[in-house]
């Protein structure tokens, strides 16, 4: 009898499971042919943002676009440098480079795999200077430097408290992506309470791609914030630039999300405090699972601060393709996120940037496997993960002792 497989994601069983609510978004768009705008987007926003403790969401049309019109609203300009990650999926960059800026990267925290605060802190001190106006300035590129991008990735929440005190003291606006971390939340010594992602920097960006934790049925994003002004702005940015319709106070993007869209976010917005603690269940169960004496691999690392949501649960081996390999012939799904890290990847070569820069993210990228995570994965499949990991972390101790014996053997046999 074949053992079933464990895919790496279900996005079958939720969607099946909310049939009927999802169907009714469907019927109520065709019966008011309402496609673009109106109340489901409106009705979504509103919702959103209130999950995000924040005054103002904004939906857009993807998570990328999400990130552009934060930066293109909160002031960042063509020919800025933007400081980021170089651990982080593409759209980041992408996002930064679209606004008319210049990615400049610092390494990350080897446990939260995050922006380290103390690498950025050097970045603005050492690798930056001021011009006669009292403006930051790369070293690197020449250019003025003006926001910060702290990724929160994997749904684990960035060191946000440091990070704003610098953006304060050097007078830049940070914008967090908050792509995969939907209803993470970050504990702040300055203020002594917990706040939500995307409630915490000028505005954050969400993206609603089909495998997030909260996902539609296509691409969508939006924009949380609570600065009206910028609120107002990315609105405007989103819809061509209209301030109503047919008066173009500047040039904008077709950025809009469709109604159909927003409808099925609401939907699905209203199981996402519940989502999000099985994830957090299955990830404790990993960590229970996984931490064993001898184990070679790291499982993932989170804060005091931190409330994560687990969108991926990475773990750390030091032989990944081996992992990988033997996972793909148990029939378990696993994945990696991400094998080249930004300041690597061909489409910054121009960039000049080398491996060393940023030794951890280019340590981690060779390390890291995300492992089957999603709400409806059961502990049976978990223990079968579980046992198929430390099995090939078992097999590899095996063969190095044996390594190790076969090497001693010579000496042995003369003395």
């Amino acid at each position: 009898m074949s053992v079933a497989g464990i895919p790496f994601l279900d996005l079958v069983t939720p969607h099946v499971e909310l049939e009927q609510e999802l169907t009714k978004v469907f019927q109520q768009a065709l019966r008011t042919a309402g496609f673009i705008g109106g109340p489901m987007v409106e009705n979504f926003e509103k919702a959103f943002a209130t999950f995000c403790e924040t005054d103002h969401s904004v939906a857009v049309n993807s998570g990328t676009d999400a990130l552009r019109f934060a930066l293109m609203a909160a002031g960042v300009r063509a020919g800025d440098v933007v400081v980021t990650v170089a651990h982080t999926f593409i759209a980041t960059t992408e996002a930064i480079s679209q606004a008319g800026a210049l990615p400049e990267f610092v390494d990350i925290d080897d446990r939260t795999y995050n922006m380290d605060p103390e690498k950025l802190r050097e970045y603005l001190e050492q690798k930056c200077t001021k011009d006669a106006s009292g403006k930051l300035i790369s070293r690197r590129s020449g250019r003025p430097v003006t926001a910060i991008v702290p990724v929160h990735l994997y749904g684990q929440m960035a060191d946000m408290d440091p990070i704003l005190e610098l953006a304060h003291r050097f007078q830049l606006i940070v914008i967090e992506d908050a792509c995969q971390a939907h209803g993470a939340q970050y504990f702040s010594r300055k203020e002594n309470r917990w706040l939500t992602a995307g409630s915490i920097g000028r505005a954050a960006a969400f993206s609603f791609y089909p495998g997030k934790n909260l996902g539609a049925c296509g691409e969508a994003g939006a924009v949380t914030t609570n600065d009206p002004a910028l609120a107002a702005q990315i609105r405007m940015i989103r819809d061509h630039g209209q301030a109503k319709k047919y008066y173009h106070d500047i040039e904008g993007y077709n950025g809009r999300l469709d109604a159909i869209q927003a409808g099925l976010l609401h939907v699905k917005l209203q199981h996402l405090k519940q989502w999000n603690e099985q994830r957090r269940e299955r990830a404790m169960e990993y960590k229970r699972l996984l931490e064993t004496a001898g184990n070679p691999v790291d499982v993932p690392y989170e804060p005091s601060w931190s409330r994560a949501v687990y969108h991926l649960y990475v773990i750390r081996t030091d032989d990944r393709d081996g992992m990988m390999n033997h996972l793909k012939k148990a029939g378990i799904g696993a994945a990696i996120h991400y094998p080249i890290p930004l300041h690597l990847q061909r489409a910054y070569i121009s960039l000049n940037y080398r491996e060393e820069d940023f030794p951890v993210a280019s340590r981690l990228a060779s390390e890291i496997v995300s492992l089957p995570m999603f709400p409806q994965l059961t502990t049976d499949q978990q223990v079968r993960v579980a046992e198929e990991v430390l099995a090939f972390t078992d097999e590899r101790s095996v063969k190095r002792v044996k390594r190790e014996g076969e090497s001693l053997l010579p000496a042995l046999q003369t003395a």
